[in-house]
Order: structure tokens, then sequence, then C-alpha cells
């Protein structure tokens, strides 16, 4: 099933000079999970409804990484909307999608590096209005260059997320372990927003990925009746 992500990823290969070749293993990946067709999970995938969406802006390169965990958030929710962020041209879409209504746009950064009067810690509900949050989906020096490029995103309100969970992401390195993946910070922003279904689906469906990530990636055998195959279970029925 095609979603925002995988759409984004399919236009960036067709503008690729040469042809993409992932790292790591050279076999032949499922196009629905990124993941290698014997460790496929695309059987499992969960779709939940939501109060909030996400609108994703990506750095260039990380639709293509299979590691990227933005494509697990729009896996499970149908609002999600994805965008290739580039300093000089800005999608019309894009501006559409921020200037739509029925949305309240939140832009998740942390407010250590934002004007105080700009950061919120909270979700306030509004009347007719559902919260988009805004995920600048890039390494975090990548991350900092998009936020301070980007005048359009100005206007809106810095939502900085307070936790003290460490990161589960296993897929790359961070020097951090308060450093979280997309989806973690996805499923952080649900919480907020009073979606709690929606959030602890995420972070399952983040570890099941996970787990057949890594399997595949060292061709271990894989145990599909395991605890967090069973927590996926338990949180859908």
């Amino acid at each position: 099933m095609s979603h925002a992500v995988s759409r984004l990823r399919a236009e960036r290969l067709a503008r690729c000079v040469k042809p993409f070749v992932n790292r790591g293993s050279r076999a032949p990946r499922c196009p629905g999970c990124r993941v290698i067709f014997d460790y496929c999970l695309c059987k499992y995938r969960p779709t939940v409804d939501a109060l909030a969406a996400v609108c994703l802006i990506m750095h260039d390169v990380e639709p293509l990484k299979p590691s990227n965990t933005g494509w697990l958030i729009a896996d499970i929710l149908p609002d999600t909307q994805a965008f290739i962020w580039s300093r000089t041209e800005v999608d019309p879409q894009l501006l559409a999608l921020l200037d739509d209504p029925q949305w309240q746009p939140y832009i998740v950064f942390p407010g250590e590096f934002v004007a105080p009067e700009r950061v919120v810690t909270h979700v306030e509900p509004q009347q007719g209005k559902r919260p988009l949050f805004i995920l600048l989906d890039a390494t975090w020096t990548e991350a900092r260059k998009m936020f301070r490029k980007s005048p359009y995103l100005a206007r809106f309100p810095v939502l900085s997320l307070a936790s003290d969970q460490l990161s589960r992401y296993k897929l790359r390195r961070s020097k951090r372990d308060d450093h979280f993946c997309t989806a973690e910070v996805a499923a952080l922003c649900l919480e907020l927003a009073g979606d709690q279904q929606a959030a602890a689906v995420l972070d399952t469906w983040l570890d099941v990925f996970t787990g057949h990530y890594l399997a595949a990636k060292f061709q271990l055998p894989l145990d599909e009746q395991d605890d967090v195959h069973q927590r996926l279970h338990s949180l859908l029925s």
C-alpha cells in the first residue's frame, strides 16, 4: 500500500542520476516495508485513527534510507504528509497544508534553541482545529539548518518535548541517548494530543520494525510470537 513517504521515495529515486544502493545487504527488499523479503513485516502493518496528523519535512536523502522511521509514521497514520526540504524552493502543497484552517500546526523542536515566547510544552485544544505536528526528519545537524532556513515555519509555536525516557532506536548511531528517532518523537506528540492508542501502536510498530530489520541485517532467526508481536496484536484487538 502506497503512502506519503513511499511516494516521496519513488519521486526521489526517479531523480537519482545513478542507481541508489542500500548499505548492508544487497538482497532484494520488500517495497512495502524496506526489509529483505524473508523478514517482511507487511502482514503486521497496523492502521489507527487519531485526532492529530503529522507533516514530515524530510532532508533530501531520508526517504531513501531503509532505516528511516518517518516511513513508520505514514504506515499507521493515514493523515501523514511528507515533503522534501529545500532551502530555495518550498513545495506549494506544503504551504497550502500549513494554511489549511482545519489544522493547528506545531513545529517540533527543542525549546533551548528557540526564543522563549515561541515555546510551548502542551497541546492546547482549539475549536474546529486538529493538531498538525511538523517534524524535521533529518540528522540533528541537518535539522538545525532546516529550522533556521525555513522562514515559513517562523509563525508557528514550537512544541518542545520533555521526556526522561531514553531512545530505543538501534538502527543508526547517535552520540546521545536522549536524541529520539522521528517515530519516537511522533509518538510523544500523539500522546500529548490525547491520541494514546495511536502513540502506543506507533511505539510498538517501531519495535516490530527494529526487530525484523536487525534480524534481516544479521541473518538471525525471527520469533514472530515474541512479546513485541504479541503486544502489537493486543493493542489492535
